[in-house]
């Protein structure tokens, strides 16, 4: 653009002096054009002098425009060779590094986004370590145990007992248990559910479920309660509701202490219906709300006791799955220390073809 004004503005002062000094004659010689073929000859040269200024114009224009395009796309490429060498150092892991933000609004956009795409990937790198670490715990304190375990059998210090054979089962189950969360996030990163659907009582498997972990929480001491609005059907696969539901009702009984309270909440709302599973727990940052459904994401890195700590997956894999039925999932809290609510909103299922019929016929 400033090039092209650059060009237009030596053209339109080249028009000028044209207009101003192609005359061959001076104008008190006008006078003297008495003939045709005065007029004539002196149009010829009117043209001759006007070609002239025009090519020297057309010459000065590209010069300008060649020395204008020179100058101002090296003051742009300048800031534009910065951004590509921040971007190929972001590229070979150096996520710490803040680039300078241009002048350019265009380019200080692409700059700020740039240094925000290394922030995140520098989380994600240092989640990514974390992992690493805790999967090496999670996988060296079964193998560990299993092979004291063994080794002792073999050198006669242990007698091989079904308590052995229990201990042994508990442990190959925690690796069971990872392998599965592992396997889950592969398919959440894909999207590739084999879903069952089907039309169900999410209010029957809700209860199904708490009572399964009811015996969970009064063993740590929390008041796990449920309130629903009678039957609610939906169509979804009832195997993976239900896993989203414990997941739930799991992290719920990992974030509250001893003495706290887990309320579960089913509601229907036109064509939603909402499951809501709040904690009086440790709660949530405001920042924190959207980063712990990422993979691998523990806001508050911890082991239970009872082994329940988790991989940093197991939220990821459930919105995966909320999404995969047409709903989601998303939490809520007032802060840390102040407890947190995660709904799971899922599509009603339709009246069955029967009841549509008898509504027609009641109209």
């Amino acid at each position: 653009m400033l090039s092209y004004a650059l060009v237009v503005a030596v053209d339109v002062l080249v028009f000028a002096l044209t207009g101003h000094f192609a005359s061959p004659l001076a104008s008190s010689h006008l006078p003297r054009l008495a003939t045709v073929a005065d007029v004539e000859a002196y149009n010829r040269s009117l043209d001759a002098s006007l070609l002239s200024m025009l090519l020297i114009g057309a010459g000065i224009s590209l010069a300008v425009g060649a020395v204008a395009a020179v100058v101002i796309t090296k003051w742009l490429m300048e800031p534009l060779n910065r951004l590509r060498s921040s971007a190929r150092r972001l590229s070979q892991g150096h996520y710490g590094e803040q680039i300078p933000l241009p002048e350019a609004p265009e380019l200080t956009e692409l700059a700020t986004e740039l240094n925000r795409l290394a922030a995140r990937l520098a989380d994600v790198e240092t989640r990514r370590a974390r992992l690493v670490s805790d999967l090496g715990h999670e996988l060296r304190t079964p193998l560990t145990i299993i092979e004291g375990q063994l080794v002792g059998v073999a050198d006669g210090v242990y007698e091989f007992s079904d308590e052995l054979l229990a201990s042994v089962r508990e442990e190959l189950d925690r690796l069971r248990r990872l392998t599965e969360d592992l396997s889950g996030l592969s398919r959440a990163e894909e999207n590739a559910y084999d879903l069952k659907p089907d039309r169900f009582d999410v209010a029957a498997l809700l209860a199904r479920v708490t009572e399964r972990l009811r015996p969970q929480f009064d063993h740590r001491g929390i008041e796990l309660t449920t309130t629903t609005a009678g039957p609610t059907p939906v169509g979804a696969d009832p195997d993976r509701i239900g896993q989203i539901m414990a997941n739930l009702l799991v992290n719920a009984l990992a974030a509250t202490g001893a003495g706290g309270h887990v309320a579960v909440t089913l509601r229907r709302t036109g064509t939603e219906v909402t499951v809501a599973v709040t904690d009086t727990g440790r709660g949530i940052a405001a920042a924190d709300l959207e980063r712990i459904f990422d993979r691998f994401e523990r806001v508050a890195p911890h082991r239970e006791p009872t082994g329940a700590g988790g991989s940093g997956i197991g939220l990821t894999i459930a919105r995966s799955l909320a999404r995969a039925h047409g709903g989601d999932l998303f939490a809520s809290s007032p802060g840390p220390g102040r407890g947190a609510t995660f709904t799971l909103s899922l599509p009603a299922a339709p009246p069955p073809p029967a009841t549509r019929t008898q509504e027609r016929s009641r109209r």
